[in-house]
């Protein structure tokens, strides 16, 4: 009975805030309708300045067959090498292709390291598909699968769920507790007889159910705007997003127990919110970093998610494809959990 009443107490303070709310509804709204569009990876409108010094018909097929590409845009054919590259230097081409004797030599502006290396592919695909019919029935056949229209959103869409749930269920019991101890009510639940199992549960629960609102939230506007459905299971959705609650809402509450303004609990929060989101995978492929930041993958419950939740949604796993995964966020939750209660500091 007494977590019932405690429970009641937290969602009276949540109604009573003008923000909250406001925040709940709007936040994953905002997240799944913006950031599918600009979180891509795809590179695209690479700016490309050629110099034909052959002027022939192939090499003028291999010109229009770039300027029909959706991934370049071509700034006109220039009069030599020198020019060109002068445009680089200007920020007006990001790469050249000069076409002498046959050869086709391709020049990058590498300053952006990824724009340079996949506009430098895309370009001598055309080149190899044009260039010559052997050279293009020399080309491998691929098959796509899960993905096959290579839709990045169907990619991202899954992932971004993850960030929705780390600032929903992490920042809000952390800036809860801090905000009761700079009002003072903290002291008058310290000197009951609220145990603190009780009083971290009541803490939690709430935002454990704010975390099954908002997943629903998200997987309607994936299917209401971009009609993007999971493949797999939803129980398994929630599962992983419940999992990572329990991780981040107690993650919240060590954090807000170490804190004593709520300056210093959000600069905190922060600094390990940056660290688990940029090593997780969400954006780069882990495969590609250092050894030694690859292992910070096995303690990263936000890796274990983003892997999960891709499987389940995009691939249509279950739960032989994702036990790993749900046995590691079950752990490192627990783990988190218990000292969330066992750094509370009660004084009855």
């Amino acid at each position: 009975m007494t977590l019932r009443y405690l429970i009641q107490k937290e969602f009276l303070q949540i109604r009573r805030n003008s923000f909250l709310p406001r925040l709940i509804i709007l936040f994953p709204i905002v997240i799944m309708c913006v950031m599918p569009w600009v979180m891509s990876m795809e590179v695209k409108n690479i700016r490309v300045a050629v110099v034909d010094n052959d002027r022939t018909t192939q090499s003028q097929q291999l010109v229009h067959a770039i300027e029909a590409s959706r991934y370049f845009i071509f700034t006109g054919q220039k009069p030599s090498y020198k020019v060109a590259l002068a445009d680089v230097e200007k920020g007006k081409a990001d790469i050249i292709l000069e076409i002498h004797d046959g050869q086709c030599l391709i020049a990058a502006n590498a300053v952006n390291g990824t724009k340079g290396a996949m506009g430098s592919a895309y370009l001598s695909q055309i080149v190899v598909s044009r260039v010559s019919a052997a050279a293009l029935q020399a080309q491998p056949s691929v098959l796509l699968l899960y993905n096959q229209h290579q839709n990045y959103k169907l990619y991202m869409i899954p992932a971004l769920f993850a960030i929705v749930m780390m600032l929903l269920t992490g920042f809000l019991p952390t800036l809860n507790i801090v905000g009761e101890k700079e009002a003072g009510t903290i002291e008058q639940i310290n000197v009951t007889p609220v145990s603190k199992w009780a009083f971290i549960l009541a803490k939690l629960i709430p935002y454990w159910l704010i975390a099954l609102f908002v997943v629903t939230v998200c997987l309607l506007l994936a299917w209401g705007i971009y009609g993007i459905t999971c493949a797999g299971s939803l129980l398994w959705v929630y599962v992983l997003a419940m999992l990572l609650a329990l991780f981040f809402s107690s993650f919240g509450l060590v954090v807000s127990n170490h804190s004593d303004t709520m300056q210093q609990a959000i600069f905190v929060m922060w600094f390990f919110v940056v660290c688990i989101l940029l090593l997780s995978g969400l954006f780069t492929p882990t495969r590609s970093m250092p050894s030694w930041a690859y292992m910070t993958t096995y303690v990263n419950p936000m890796h274990y998610f983003i892997d999960a939740i891709r499987t389940v949604f995009i691939r249509g796993g279950g739960f032989a494809a994702i036990a790993h995964q749900l046995l590691a966020l079950l752990s490192i939750g627990l783990f988190m959990a218990v000292w969330a209660v066992q750094s509370y500091k009660k004084n009855s």
